[in-house]
């Protein structure tokens, strides 16, 4: 990925290396402590790595601090994220210090400070004409729908706030959703979705019209 990806505007490329830059340089004796605790925790690796669709739907390797163990059922099948994910996890991802290592990202041009939230690869066929448009931008470590209600927001309803702030973009406002971060991380707003430890798998727009179909 280029370092100013062609269709970004400059200034808003330009403000997320400067902050990442400043952030970088404050947090650092904290990124070296969470290592640390991650690495008596859960072992090595301690950085969780995993490809998902950025900008164009083009994938990327995002980066963040592990917070769940690798362990399996007799079949070899992953356990429930409840079970695997551990206090320091817990901590990590109430207070979005998980999210850390994506500074990273920003620096290599692959994520923004603002912008949607990458997903899953698999979710790439499951989003409508209209859903789909949140990959019109970088990915971003915090967004439209994150200081809106994060994961305790329906899947519809994150999409839609990620598509409005494609059509809505300014400095300003990523200064405006900055700002709004901040206070969200302090109060722990919306960190799962209800009776989810982590959130909850989007099966696309399909079934969310079953779904609702079968409640009327």
């Amino acid at each position: 990925m280029p370092l100013i990806p062609p269709g970004i505007p400059l200034v808003k490329r330009l403000l997320d290396l400067l902050l990442t830059v400043i952030i970088l340089v404050v947090v650092s004796p904290l990124i070296f402590l969470i290592s640390i605790l991650v690495s008596f925790s859960l072992g090595f690796p301690i950085i969780f790595s995993q490809s998902r669709p950025g900008y164009h739907g083009k994938p990327f390797h995002i980066f963040k601090f592990r917070t769940m163990k690798e362990s399996r059922d007799s079949q070899g099948k992953y356990l429930p994220d409840a079970e695997r994910l551990t206090p320091l996890g817990c901590f990590l991802r109430s207070t979005s210090l998980d999210e850390l290592p994506e500074l990273f990202n920003v620096l290599r041009g692959e994520m923004s400070l603002v912008g949607p939230r990458p997903l899953l690869t698999q979710y790439l066929d499951r989003y409508s004409p209209e859903q789909a448009r949140r990959h019109n931008t970088l990915p971003g470590i915090t967004g439209w729908a994150q200081v809106n209600g994060r994961n305790a927001l329906t899947w519809e309803d994150k999409f839609r706030l990620d598509v409005w702030y494609i059509d809505h973009w300014s400095l300003l406002l990523d200064i405006h959703i900055l700002w709004m971060t901040f206070w969200s991380v302090i109060q722990r707003k919306g960190i799962n979705q209800p009776g989810q430890a982590t959130a909850e798998e989007f099966m696309g727009g399909q079934e969310s019209n079953q779904q609702n179909n079968q409640l009327q």
